[in-house]
């Protein structure tokens, strides 16, 4: 396993590379400004990009996923319910993207958005079960992602609670990757350690430890962050309906 953490200050975003260094096969998740880091990265590990993937419609920042695929000739990855103007390999819940050894499995995480997915990640030389997930902007570290993206907020923080309760079924160990850290729009309570667990998520993340849906939402609308700066347009420009 070969994984690699790249921490982006305008915007505050996080992006992974990671992948089967045996195999030499990567993906590259959430990727953020000059498309050539990543190439870097996968050059330098000896691996081949296979897979982009935008784990939702980005509205903070344009995505760099289209032109790193273009680039390093993958397939670009969107969630299969994505409304966008250009082709993509659509996923749904329960996809496997092979790379070697490793696997990233599809789990579809709405809440922040409707088409979240987060990536569920198994090195199988090391064990069978999960080793961590890549979460962009659904559950973080120290808080859940703003829910006002969807049509709704309600509607958005209920899907939030049944994607939480779903993220809480997985094992302690598992680690957490986050798309986004302290200082994003996209949370509240975020801390500025980009990395945790499940199991300690579970136990001090205030949002992702409510267990009453009512609670949960009335929660997770209020104070809602500001949306980011021009947020539907990038929205459009992500999804190829403007430029």
């Amino acid at each position: 396993m070969i994984l690699r953490q790249f921490l982006h200050s305008d915007p505050v975003a996080a992006s992974y590379l990671f992948g089967c260094g045996g195999k030499a096969s990567a993906a590259v998740v959430d990727p953020v400004g000059d498309v050539r880091s990543y190439l870097d990265a996968a050059a330098a590990t000896g691996m081949r990009i296979l897979y982009v993937v935008d784990t939702h419609v980005h509205a903070d920042h344009v995505s760099s996923g289209r032109a790193l695929a273009e680039a390093s000739g993958a397939q670009y990855v969107l969630f299969e319910g994505t409304g966008a103007g250009f082709p993509f390999r659509g996923v749904k819940d329960g996809t496997v993207l092979e790379l070697g050894n490793v696997t990233a499995k599809v789990m579809h995480t709405p809440g922040h958005s409707p088409e979240h997915v987060s990536l569920l990640v198994t090195d199988r030389t090391r064990a069978p079960e999960p080793w961590f997930i890549l979460t962009g902007h659904t559950l973080m570290v120290g808080d859940l992602g703003r829910t006002e993206l969807a049509s709704s907020a309600e509607e958005g923080a209920r899907a939030l609670f049944a994607t939480a309760r779903r993220l809480k079924g997985l094992p302690d160990h598992v680690e957490v990757f986050p798309g986004a850290y302290s200082g994003s729009v996209c949370g509240r309570s975020l801390s500025g350690k980009a990395t945790s667990t499940i199991g300690f998520e579970k136990r001090f993340n205030k949002a992702f430890r409510i267990e009453d849906e009512e609670a949960f939402v009335a929660a997770m609308v209020a104070d809602i962050p500001p949306p980011p700066p021009e947020a539907a347009r990038i929205r459009a420009v992500n999804v190829g309906t403007a430029s």
